[in-house]
Parts: structure tokens; C-alpha cells; sequence
């Protein structure tokens, strides 16, 4: 996704707001104004637009709760928004399609959840927009290029139950007269049938996107709890990573090669970060159903230490390994011999809890190498060395990251809602379009820890 547009969604007031998304955004501000909010509204998009589902705002890792938490209201006497309004921009990966795609959705409440009442697509030549019919009623669907202006009647498939999917795209039908087959060249604009096909491409390009990439990856804060002992599980993600330490294992059973390269990554991460030297698997058995662990090994000036169990090496090391794996592992298309697949958006709230702020820092450096490799990161964090990293290591230019492929917003609380600023960095780090608020709290930290200020005799009670 290149954007993310909204509208009474949560502590987003009535304003229409546009953030800017890039290979690596970082989403940085106070306690409670929306960051976990705007991550888990890039899920919920995605699964509108692609999988063409009713979104759950309360799946794991968070719980935004019903339609009445997720409106926005202005204060407990202002009466709460009827609907809001949430869309993004993107250009499908798609080798024969080079234009960005806009899709929005209007929600509305449907038995206390938010439903999606009406969604459109468009691009600067087509749109469809589909507002969901009542249930029994013939359903409803205007096209047009490149705004609505026809309407083309279907059968109702729509349902208020939120596990069911919504009216598809693949349910609109057109003419075969009318419509350029595979392979063959763009019809004559001037004749009879040209908008039609500009409608199917349209069509045809959004319900293929799903070919082409995945559904987001969500980090939850507090990650996998670690085990002296493990017996494997299933190997289904989870926000958690609970799924990663047999994924270690079946890795380093099965596939030697493949363990070898990963082993070397998240070494090599672990010696820049301070955290660990060398990680192996210790297996008591040869078979997938045997129990094994994870273990950690640090080196000193003149020979290696010992071999921990990960529960014995700090919080940290568990905490960042889920993480780590995720980044690092090698993520293979659903299709092998399908072009341009895209590895799933991961979506990571607080990477950096429990780490060292040198292991922060490289972290940082991690998340610009993953991103310049094609992959998005959208990062909520609270670290400023994640953030200082980010912005050296593009100066620098030590992974190939460029200024505009990184995107910092600030989410700047305004009263009773919050403003989101899209920031840019420049060739040499610095920071663009901030707002005076942005940094403001560690400039004043400075300015006293100097003594050029004295504290205010509130900040001791």
C-alpha cells in the first residue's frame, strides 16, 4: 500500500487525513493517539479488498471492540458518527499493470460490528463501486470511467453474517463481444466495447492481487514466552511467534541448507545487536515429534562461552527471536514459478520492547536491509534509536534505502482528536515537514539536563 486515507475512524476526527505509506514507515507519537489503531485498519482494509470478507476489528492481537469504540465521537455529549470512511492507494505488482489502483470502504453499524456498506474501486479510467444490498434484495453495482454512471444488476449474495464473504468482484459479468481476450492487443478507444474493457481490467487486477502477495503479518508487543523444552506444534503464524521455535526445529531437520542460511542471518544480527553469538537446536531425537531447545551461545575475547537454554540468556534474545525469523526467513511464493509475488506487509507494534538501546539501533539497520530487499515494514515504535538508526543508515547509504522509501508519521494529538503528519527525510537524514510538536518533549529534556531551563515544580508531584 502506498497510502492510507480516513475518516471518523477511532480518535480520527471528521477531517479526511492521508498518510503516506513506503517500504519502510515508522509510526511514532504519544500514548493513545491511534498508532495500534492504524495498523490494525491495514488489516482490516486488506481483507475488505481482497478477500472480500466482513473485517474482524477484534481479532488477536487486539481488541478495538465494537462499531460504538470504533466511530469516532468528539465528546461523551456529541452524538457518535453514523459511518466512517477508510480506503488506500496501491500499485498492483502486476508486470502488465503500472497505475495505482484506489480502493475505499464506508463502514456502518451491523449488529454492533462495523460493516462494510459500500466499497469502491477506481483508477483514472474505471471505477466500480458496490454498495451492499439488504438481504433478499437484487444487488446492486455502478460502473463507470472514470466515475460511476451505469448500473449493472445481480442477484443478491450479500449476508450481515460477518464470517461470509461479501459480493465479489469475479460476480460481475460482461459481454464476451465486448471484451479483448488474453493476449490480444488494447481495443480502439472510439469503439463500442472499450469502456466495458476498462472495467474488467480494472476488475480482473484487484481480485488477481491476491496472487500476488499475502494477507499482513501483525507483531504483537509481547512476544512467545520461552521454554527449556519444547514440543513442536503446529506451524500456523500467529501475532505471537509461538509458531517459531518449531519452525527452527523442523527447519534444521529438514532442510539443512536452508537452517545454515537463516543461522547465519540472525547470528550475524545477533553480534551487531550484542545480544548473541551463535544459536543452535538441540534435538533429543531425529524424528519431527521429538521435544528439543533453543540454545545461545556468547563469545569471548579469546574463546567461546558456554551453550544456554534461551530461558537462561535474558528476556531479550526470546523476545527479539520470533521477531528476527520473521524478517529473515526466506518466504517462498504460494505459486513457485508466479512472478512479481510480494512477501506479506508486516505490521510490528513496539519491536524494540525489552531490548538494549545498541540492539534497537540495530534493529533499525535490520529494517531498512529487509525493506530495500521489496519487503513494506510499518513500524509503531517508541524508540528514537530505531528512528536515529534509520535516518544514519540512509545517509549513509549502508543498505541501499533511499530517502523516499521511508515514510515517519507522527500522530500529534489535537484536543479530543489527532492529526496525522506524513514526514520525509532528506539525503542526509534530517527530518522534513515536521510540525513544532514533533521532538519537542527530548528537546526539553535537553535544555534541562543543560540547565538552560528549570523544571516545573508539576513535573516533581
Amino acid at each position: 500500500m502506498d497510502s492510507i486515507t480516513l475518516q471518523n475512524y477511532r480518535c480520527f476526527g471528521s477531517e479526511e487525513q492521508t498518510a503516506r505509506l513506503a517500504p519502510l514507515t515508522l509510526l511514532v507519537g504519544p500514548n493513545s493517539t491511534g498508532k495500534t489503531s492504524f495498523l490494525a485498519l491495514i488489516r482490516a482494509l486488506w481483507d475488505v479488498a481482497f478477500r472480500e470478507v466482513v473485517p474482524n476489528f477484534r481479532e488477536e492481537p487486539f481488541d478495538l471492540g465494537s462499531f460504538e469504540d470504533i466511530a469516532h465521537a468528539s465528546g461523551h455529549r456529541q452524538k457518535q458518527s453514523d459511518s466512517f470512511m477508510a480506503g488506500f492507494e496501491y500499485c498492483p505488482p502486476s508486470i502488465s499493470y503500472n497505475e495505482s489502483v484506489r480502493f475505499t470502504a464506508t463502514f456502518e453499524n451491523r449488529q454492533t460490528a462495523p460493516f462494510p456498506t459500500t466499497r469502491r474501486v477506481a483508477n483514472d479510467h474505471a471505477s466500480i463501486e458496490i454498495p451492499e444490498s439488504a438481504e433478499g434484495e437484487p444487488q446492486k453495482v455502478y460502473v463507470g470511467t472514470p466515475q460511476p454512471k451505469g448500473s449493472l444488476g445481480f442477484n443478491s449474495r450479500a449476508s450481515h453474517d460477518r464470517s461470509a464473504p461479501l459480493f465479489s468482484l469475479w460476480s460481475l459479468w460482461f459481454p464476451s463481444e465486448t471484451i479483448t481476450e488474453p493476449g490480444e492487443t488494447e481495443p480502439d478507444p472510439s469503439k463500442d466495447g472499450y469502456d466495458t474493457w476498462r472495467i474488467k481490467q480494472l476488475r480482473d487486477t484487484v481480485r488477481s492481487h491476491r496472487m500476488y502477495s499475502s494477507r499482513p503479518l501483525f507483531g504483537a508487543p509481547i512476544r512467545s514466552h520461552p521454554r527449556r523444552t519444547y514440543d513442536p506444534i503446529l506451524l500456523a503464524q500467529d501475532a505471537e511467534g509461538e509458531y517459531v521455535p518449531s519452525y527452527l526445529a523442523g527447519l534444521s531437520r529438514r532442510n539443512h541448507d536452508e537452517w545454515q542460511q537463516l543461522k547465519s542471518t540472525l547470528e550475524k544480527f545477533g553480534q551487531d545487536s550484542g545480544l548473541f553469538d551463535e544459536i543452535s537446536i538441540k534435538s533429543f531425537g531425529k524424528s519431527d515429534g521429538d521435544p528439543f531447545q533453543i540454545q545461545i551461545r556468547k563469545f569471548g575475547r579469546r574463546r567461546k562461552g558456554p551453550q544456554r537454554n534461551l530461558i537462561d540468556v535474558g528476556y531479550g534474545v526470546s523476545q527479539a527471536l520470533p521477531l528476527l525469523v520473521e524478517l529473515l526467513k526466506i518466504d517462498e511464493a504460494p505459486i513457485p514459478e508466479l512472478e512479481g509475488y510480494r512477501p506479506p506487509t508486516l505490521l510490528l507494534q513496539q519491536p524494540e520492547v525489552h531490548l538494549h538501546p545498541q540492539a534497537q539501533a540495530a534493529l533499525g539497520t535490520l529494517f531498512c536491509q529487509v525493506a530495500a530487499e521489496g519487503r513494506q515494514l510499518v513500524v509503531e515504535t517508541h524508540s528514537d534509536y530505531i528512528i536515529d538508526r534509520v535516518r544514519m543508515d540512509v545517509r549513509d547509504q549502508t543498505t541501499g534505502l533511499k530517502p523516499e522509501d521511508v515514510s515517519i508519521l507522527y500522530f500529534e494529538p489535537r484536543d479530543l482528536d489527532v492529526k496525522i503528519h506524513s514526514i520525509r527525510l532528506d539525503e542526509m537524514g534530517n527530518v522534513l515537514d515536521a510540525p513544532p510538536s514533533y521532538g519537542q518533549f527530548f528537546m526539553d529534556e535537553i535544555n534541562r539536563s543543560i540547565g538552560l531551563v528549570k523544571p516545573d515544580v508539576r513535573d516533581s508531584r
